[in-house]
């Protein structure tokens, strides 16, 4: 399972007990997942992030003090409860929930390729989905990636 499908799961499990407008909820749940997975990538694209995401998602970071905790919550503020004008109660109880998702995927990346360490290639396997072979990853951290690697002479 790719880490943005197993996030998306630990969304709609974390918010049962949230009251969400029926209108909203599809827009509240996309914007956490979002700004979830938006914050692990941009935390990857920054100097010294991959490290970050590795040891968050390996259990080695504390998700609660974790800055991409916090990119997480800044990210959901912004871009989704500002604009839906859910009310403070809601917004904070929606807000609340980022540390406990995050929390939640402690212990995912595992060796993805078999050779025994959890390195950057399997950040990038669990990141894009690119199976088990040998090759660059795709979708947004592959092209955060190709950007940072790409043309070292």
């Amino acid at each position: 399972m790719l880490l943005g499908d197993f996030i998306k799961s630990q969304v709609g499990s974390a918010t049962k007990g949230v009251d969400i407008p029926s209108d909203l909820k599809g827009k509240v749940l996309g914007g956490l997942s979002e700004s979830i997975i938006g914050s692990i990538t941009q935390t990857a694209s920054e100097p010294g992030g991959l490290d970050a995401v590795k040891n968050l998602l390996t259990g080695k970071a504390n998700a609660v003090s974790s800055p991409i905790t916090a990119l997480a919550g800044n990210l959901f503020t912004d871009n989704i409860l500002k604009k839906l004008g859910l009310g403070q109660a809601a917004g904070k109880a929606l807000s609340g929930l980022i540390p406990t998702i995050i929390g939640s995927l402690s212990g995912f990346l595992k060796d993805q390729d078999g050779d025994g360490d959890v390195d950057l290639k399997d950040v990038i396997m669990s990141l894009t989905n690119t199976g088990s072979s040998a090759g660059g990853g795709g979708g947004i951290l592959g092209g955060i990636l190709g950007g940072l690697f790409g043309d070292k002479k």
